[in-house]
């Protein structure tokens, strides 16, 4: 039997996380894994300010300590002064997957034009995958799961068809998802018989 999966959800936001407003994130997420996910995971949520040592902190905590296999981020990827979510990223990365921020700015630019704002960035501490998601629940799940076609059809696939086998080659469980939100795809040599 295979372990779990175990998510970080991480929600970066002052005004959320000083109880100025709800924070949309870690709900949309939560949702959206309960709809893709067809094997077993588990979750860490934290609703954190725009500071950097704190995102830093709270990504080696989530890594280290709660091991996650998976740690994603919502919130401070724009331009503004305290959007530091990158930076945090990448200073505790030990590998950065630059693949992740250029698929979803290449779906969010099929929506809008200030997609190439956003500096998301997906990198590797130890056996965990960190990805910083875009801030609002509909581009979280654009950038999850694609751009599909009026029937149903994958035009642009979304960076989660590619998240299982990347935990797969760093050691974590094996993730099985719901083909009719998203499919995830592996060469023909690592897909497993299912169970």
């Amino acid at each position: 039997m295979t372990h779990p999966l175990k998510i970080g959800l991480v929600s970066i936001s002052d005004r959320a996380s000083s109880g100025v407003y709800e924070d949309k994130g870690i709900p949309a997420l939560q949702e959206w894994f309960g709809r893709a996910l067809a094997s077993s995971w588990t979750m860490e949520t934290r609703l954190i300010p725009d500071d950097q040592a704190s995102i830093e902190a709270t990504l080696i905590e989530l890594c280290d300590v709660a091991g996650c296999h998976l740690v994603l981020t919502t919130g401070g990827t724009g331009p503004a002064p305290r959007d530091v979510t990158p930076e945090a990223t990448l200073a505790v990365a030990h590998k950065v997957m630059p693949g992740f921020g250029e698929q979803m700015r290449q779906i969010s630019l099929a929506f809008v034009p200030t997609a190439i704002l956003s500096r998301q960035v997906g990198a590797i501490r130890c056996r965990s995958l960190i990805l910083n998601l875009p801030g609002q629940p509909k581009a979280i799940a654009e950038t999850l799961e694609g751009l599909k076609d009026a029937d149903g059809k994958q035009k642009v696939p979304g960076i989660f068809a590619a998240v299982p086998y990347c935990i797969d080659l760093i050691g974590g469980p094996y993730v099985e998802t719901n083909e009719a939100v998203v499919k995830a795809f592996r060469p023909k040599s690592a897909i497993r018989p299912q169970a």
